[in-house]
């Protein structure tokens, strides 16, 4: 075999594998579907909000998660484009705004989509479909944390209440599964700043959320929080 053939083969053999690395999928055991409490997530923020809040919790994002080790992120780089997803900016600007800017919707998304959302195949096809899932989940499938807590009669009215009440609204509505809660001191009150609600790797049942913040964590909710 002469030089050119010995080419030539080397070339296929590093197309095959690097055709057949691009095509697996990135692994992962369930989904985080995470909400954020506009309020105190400007509260907790080092640079100010530029906008007035409301209080209301809106999508952070769907992550893609593991049980161990870290989990997937940043398993594309190819960015959103906002002609694609034009029918339903409209609804994302919404139920998942960018708190901090609200000059800067797509770039939340963005972020939201190179980093974890891409990670999520299956069940997550594509970028807009990434996006029409969330705006399933949180309007269709009900899972807007908001709602969840005020058809139990739980408002943001900013005072101290059992965490325990919260936790038994959302596990009423998520099958009896455990929610994730992330909470902030800020200016010597503890806030309940993010709710995330747990599902299997297919996104058709809810499960337990793994890994609450273990003592001592600067983001673990004490008895009593601030909501």
């Amino acid at each position: 075999m002469g030089i050119t053939g010995m080419i030539y083969i080397v070339t296929m053999v590093f197309s095959l594998i690097v055709l057949i690395l691009s095509s697996s999928t990135v692994g992962y055991d369930y989904f985080q579907f995470t909400q954020q409490y506009q309020p105190a997530v400007c509260r907790s923020n080092p640079t100010p909000c530029k906008d007035p809040t409301d209080k209301l919790f809106t999508v952070h994002g769907l992550w893609p998660s593991n049980f161990n080790g870290p989990h997937p992120a940043n398993c594309t780089n190819a960015t959103v484009n906002s002609h694609r997803i034009k029918n339903i900016q409209a609804q994302l600007k919404i139920i998942w705004p960018n708190v901090l800017d609200r000059t800067n919707h797509l770039g939340f998304w963005n972020k939201q989509w190179i980093k974890h959302g891409s990670c999520g195949n299956p069940p997550i096809m594509n970028d807009t479909h990434y996006f029409q899932t969330v705006i399933n989940m949180y309007i269709t499938q009900k899972q807007n944390v908001s709602e969840i807590l005020s058809r139990a009669k739980i408002e943001p009215l900013g005072i101290q209440r059992p965490l325990v009440d919260i936790e038994k609204a959302i596990r009423n509505s998520i099958n009896k599964k455990k929610p994730r809660f992330k909470c902030q001191n800020n200016g010597g009150v503890t806030e309940l700043v993010e709710i995330s609600l747990c599902s299997d790797r297919s996104l058709t049942q809810f499960r337990d959320c793994p890994h609450p913040f273990p003592p001592g964590s600067p983001y673990l909710c004490p008895a009593d929080i601030q909501y």
